[in-house]
């Protein structure tokens, strides 16, 4: 007899979504039921007028819209020469996860419900609405083989777009861009640290606008690696191929096969990220040592999510933390488990802080580097920023994993348009490639409010921005907030001088010698 068999479909943002799905899957298989999880635009859209039994997982991002990976099923299953007819032969479920603090609450979740419905799917229940305000997870998914001796051929190596290539660099395949320079632009005595970063995208076939953002590939620290891996016991030089249970399972394209035990732990398992309430409840199923297991249940339960948000969620800590706590369960933790307790890790998004106008061949960020402190005595580091910022190229060639996607701000196209931007700290990004462009395609009409603490320690492009000044092609109003007793910010700066700007705004009526200059053949 052939055991039932369920689809679960997810879209999601920061992982919640994958992670509810993932223990979906893994309930499935502990009762014995065939289970495939995918994210819906990995998903063959038009296969399901086949599925019997699909179960929906969805976030709601922004102002009501889907997660990145599902935008492509959304504009499909909203098509509107859909027949009514379409998903008759299936049942499903919706689950929604969102916050009731914003306006459109589970909105994704809710309006798909409805479309799916319309399209003649057989709702097994009403649309469920999880709530991040509200107070209140086994066989492994794949098989690691170890490897006496590593193979006579091929190499290690992650799947990238190599120059020249038709298709251009995405999260699967993405470009390794030979890093130019990272440079601190924050003073020496100021709390932050900032850099701008450049890449040579050369012979890549990325192209981008002002607005877009690239997106970048980080890897966990060499410490860091070496601890978890004595910790859990570990080989760093150990390979191993990686073998699905299900048939219908994929191996992450992002590991090369065969791969050692150092790269899935450098460049795929998120061992500094927080760990989730469903990392508890794995590792309390695999534990084998009474004191930290019945820890472990009381983080996992519903009535010990106070006592976790104390101890994980509020200082920050990490899964690689967590497993140094719980030095017997870690050490005998079977490493077919590793990706079913431990996220992969997530690509970082920064607004691209240059135009391909005025740099050709060139791709710069502005990357604050993230470090506060807790109650915890080790302070606490943003994975991205702090990989990023330790690259020097003045050592060696550096290469970094990245790929670009557009981003949600658009610009005018028509050339008269003026462009008021208001653009405080490293949020002036996006704002100096629009500017960049438009410089160079003669638009001068470019207001620019920026902010920051002090004029002498983190004004990014001062010298920049005054040259553009001098040439009539950019309006400059700061805000320094810590050189006056009184603070001043940018929204002071807009208020006192908005209807000036305006006042310039109709004055503008003659070209400028930017404008002259651009124009020339």
């Amino acid at each position: 007899m052939l055991n039932p068999q369920f689809l679960v479909l997810f879209g999601s943002q920061t992982g919640t979504a994958q992670d509810v799905s993932e223990r979906l899957g893994r309930e499935a298989r502990r009762r014995r039921l065939g289970c495939r999880v995918q994210a819906l635009d990995s998903y063959p859209v038009v296969n399901l007028i086949n599925e019997p039994l699909v179960i929906f997982v969805c976030a709601t991002t922004g102002q009501g819209d889907p997660p990145d990976n599902m935008k492509n099923f959304w504009r499909f299953i909203f098509r509107k020469n859909l027949p009514t007819t379409a998903l008759c032969q299936m049942e499903f479920a919706v689950l929604g996860l969102g916050d009731s603090s914003y306006t459109k609450f589970n909105f994704v979740a809710k309006k798909l419900h409805r479309r799916l419905l319309q399209l003649g799917g057989s709702a097994l229940l009403p649309v469920c609405l999880g709530d991040d305000q509200h107070e209140l997870g086994l066989p492994s998914k794949f098989t690691l083989l170890f490897l006496q001796e590593a193979p006579s051929t091929g190499s290690e190596g992650q799947r990238v777009a190599h120059p020249g290539s038709q298709e251009p660099p995405s999260e699967s395949k993405p470009f390794l861009a030979p890093m130019i320079s990272n440079q601190r632009v924050t003073g020496p005595s100021h709390f932050q640290d900032v850099r701008l970063i450049e890449f040579d995208i050369s012979g890549s076939g990325i192209s981008f606008a002002a607005g877009d953002v690239v997106l970048i590939q980080p890897s966990n620290s060499a410490a860091h690696v070496q601890q978890f891996c004595q910790v859990l016991g570990l080989d760093p030089d150990q390979l191993f191929t990686l073998q699905p249970r299900e048939p219908d399972v994929s191996c992450p394209t992002r590991l090369p096969q065969p791969c050692s035990m150092r790269h899935l732990v450098s460049h795929y398992l998120d061992i500094a990220s927080v760990p989730r309430r469903s990392f508890f409840e794995l590792l309390a199923c695999l534990s084998l040592h009474e004191l930290e297991r019945e820890k472990l249940l009381e983080f996992s339960s519903a009535q010990g999510q106070e006592e976790l948000f104390e101890y994980c969620n509020r200082p920050r800590r990490t899964i690689l933390e967590v497993l140094c706590d719980f030095p017997h369960t870690a050490a005998a933790i079977p490493p077919d488990y590793l990706l079913d307790l431990i996220p992969a890790i997530r690509p970082r998004a920064f607004s691209i802080a240059s135009s391909m106008l005025a740099h050709p061949s060139r791709l710069q960020i502005l990357v604050a580097v993230v470090q506060f402190q807790t109650r915890l005595k080790e302070p606490r580091r943003g994975l991205c920023s702090s990989w990023l910022a330790s690259l020097d190229p003045g050592q060696g060639p550096v290469r970094v994993p990245l790929w670009v996607r557009p981003g949600s701000l658009a610009f005018p196209e028509t050339p008269d348009t003026p462009v008021i931007m208001v653009g405080p700290g490293t949020g002036v990004a996006p704002f100096r490639a629009a500017i960049q462009e438009r410089v160079a395609q003669g638009q001068t009409r470019n207001f620019l409010f920026f902010g920051c603490r002090w004029r002498d320690q983190d004004f990014y492009w001062e010298a920049e921005w005054q040259e553009l000044e001098t040439r009539d092609c950019l309006t400059l109003v700061p805000a320094f907030s810590r050189e006056q007793e009184q603070k001043v910010y940018v929204q002071h700066r807009l208020r006192e001088l908005g209807s000036l700007v305006w006042e310039l705004l109709d004055r503008q009526a003659t070209p400028s010698p930017c404008q002259r200059t651009s124009r020339r053949p």
